[in-house]
């Protein structure tokens, strides 16, 4: 499988498609793939935000950490937006801070649901989360509307997290809770992202995460019995040198899938955007190098009501616009204008 940008492909323009060209154009300076992706998280300055935190109890009496935007003023939002993060994200990630900065500041009351063992809070069951792991979240979404019943969501999914809501949304057609979605640099399919990711520059990017996640398995591991869930040792966890081994020995078993290659397939959005029937835009950028051009859809795997934006250049969670010494981040403001007709002041 080749390592190279993926070539975008974009639907005959003289008719109606659900696949369109993004409008969006990176700078002379940010045309390179792994430049778009790791200068938001090292060099990129973040915005400010103020946050408050509470802990969030689950069904099974473990916990997971909410983070609310400052100042909360539910009278005078907008809506709530939902920010769901990234594979060992947090609210401290350069794109949940900034989108929750940017939307408070567009007149959204935002929060983000940290999942199982995030934000620096480990959970207290041997359970973890995963790419397709709905539970936590439609629990969470359902109590956030009886919470606030009169006004409206949104949500926002960044890279596992929206692969994520796009399962939601797409294995709970009626749901009720979420007006509008949008999804920005989903790995549609885990399969094909698993495969990529392992190659050429683009393992450093999963060693860094690898190593976070082997990190807090072992950590765990020393305070809970994983005997019977997964057949793994603590030194043989520290082994693991790839997210498919991950997968295989530790994701899949704890979780209840048969090994690596069932979880990808019943877990990849790819087999649920048609089923989508909520509002939904889907940010990808065809060069972003956790993938290739494999994960992007035919427009017969889209509903009508998922609209797909393609961009050539754009990384992972990148986007950038702007100059080196004045960078801002060109989603944030189509986030803000695909929402606004789902405010409740529209």
């Amino acid at each position: 499988m080749s390592t190279k940008p993926a070539k975008m492909t974009i639907a005959n323009e003289n008719r109606p498609s659900k696949i369109i060209k993004s409008d969006y154009q990176a700078p002379f300076w940010a045309k390179n793939r792994h430049l778009q992706t790791l200068w938001p998280r090292f060099i990129k300055r973040r915005l400010p935000l103020a946050v408050r935190s509470e802990s969030f109890e689950l069904p099974d009496n473990d916990s997971i950490k909410l983070v609310w935007g400052k100042p909360e003023n539910i009278q005078a939002c907008k809506g709530v937006a939902v920010i769901f993060h990234g594979l060992e994200g947090s609210v401290k990630s350069h794109y949940a801070n900034d989108m929750m900065a940017q939307l408070q500041k567009n007149g959204w009351q935002t929060v983000l649901m940290h999942f199982r063992g995030c934000g620096g809070e480990p959970n207290h069951t041997s359970r973890a989360y995963h790419s397709g792991e709905t539970a936590d979240p439609s629990y969470f979404l359902d109590w956030l509307d009886k919470k606030f019943p009169e006004l409206p969501k949104v949500a926002v999914g960044f890279s596992l997290g929206a692969n994520m809501l796009l399962k939601l949304l797409g294995e709970n057609p009626k749901q009720r809770f979420l007006k509008a979605a949008v999804a920005i640099s989903a790995p549609l399919r885990l399969d094909e992202c698993a495969r990529s990711i392992n190659q050429g520059f683009s393992k450093v990017y999963q060693n860094y995460l690898l190593k976070s996640m082997v990190s807090t398995l072992r950590t765990k591991m020393r305070s809970i019995d994983y005997s019977g869930l997964i057949h793994i040792k603590d030194e043989q966890v520290a082994k693991l040198t790839n997210f498919r081994q991950f997968d295989q020995h530790v994701t899949a078993p704890l979780h209840g899938f048969s090994g690596a290659e069932d979880y990808y397939q019943q877990c990849s959005a790819i087999h649920y955007l048609k089923h989508i029937i909520t509002p939904t835009l889907v940010l990808h950028a065809a060069d972003d190098p956790f993938m290739n051009e494999a994960v992007i859809p035919v427009e017969d795997e889209l509903s009508e009501a998922v609209q797909f934006e393609l961009s050539e250049r754009g990384g992972h969670v990148g986007f950038m616009q702007g100059t080196p010494w004045n960078t801002t981040v060109w989603y944030h403001q189509r986030v803000a204008r695909f929402f606004e007709p789902f405010s409740r002041f529209k």
